[in-house]
């Protein structure tokens, strides 16, 4: 079982890097089948294999046509797993607004991280991506959201995670602040208030769960972004 069990995770990781809807699809459907941590299947398949096709990008082997048909890849096995995730009672549902900062458009991490947060018992409200720093002001004031997530993956635009968490502070908005993206470090986010960081999206829905009990993760080991595009490449997704 568990070399089949590797073979079918090895399957979905390839199906992302090939840009193969079909086999994702396939071999999502194979982990049903076998029984297989669905969540474990994401993380450890699809997501592995997005990583590569990051190391691809950066070595300038794939540009962003590729990039984004690895994601519609990775996006298609998701949806054939999601059903199958365990979701947490609704009472426990804390309100999180998601989104990728004003003047950044890179988003597959952010909506790998919207997918795991929802499926962790999260109400999230996803505001997209180039997203105004009021926009998040105004929706998480609105809302009285328990967790606001910004996400980049520009240098040129990581500054603006700083202006939202002051503008939250002077609206009064007592939201939690968790911030991520492939520039992003702990001590970038502990530099400008963040109330936490995570450097993937298995990170992050320990890191946003953390928030809300008693005792915190240390700040080092906090979340939203998973695939570490570094280079402000616009248009990739």
């Amino acid at each position: 079982m568990q070399a089949d069990k590797q073979d079918i995770l090895n399957r979905l990781a390839q199906a992302v890097i090939n840009m193969d809807i079909t086999r994702a699809n396939e071999a999502a459907a194979e982990v049903i089948r076998c029984k297989i941590d669905p969540y474990e299947a994401i993380m450890d398949g699809l997501a592995k294999g997005m990583d590569k096709v990051n190391e691809l990008f950066e070595n300038e082997e794939y540009f962003v046509p590729e990039i984004l048909l690895c994601a519609d890849a990775m996006y298609a096995g998701i949806e054939v797993l999601r059903p199958y995730l365990p979701k947490e009672d609704a009472w426990n549902k804390k309100k999180a607004v998601i989104g990728v900062v004003k003047g950044d458009t890179h988003d597959i991490g952010k909506n790998l991280v919207k997918i795991m947060l929802d499926n962790a018992g999260f109400e999230i409200h996803d505001l997209g991506r180039n997203v105004p720093y009021a926009k998040f002001i105004d929706t998480a004031g609105e809302l009285k959201a328990d967790l606001v997530c910004l996400s980049t993956l520009m240098t040129t635009t990581m500054d603006g995670m700083q202006v939202i968490i002051e503008d939250l502070k002077k609206a009064g908005i007592a939201s939690r602040v968790m911030v991520g993206g492939g520039p992003i470090s702990p001590g970038f986010a502990k530099d400008i208030g963040a109330d936490g960081y995570a450097k993937n999206a298995a990170v992050a829905i320990k890191v946003a769960k953390s928030l809300f009990q008693d005792v915190h993760l240390p700040l080092t080991f906090k979340t939203p972004e998973f695939v570490s595009v570094r280079k402000n490449h616009g248009g990739v997704r």
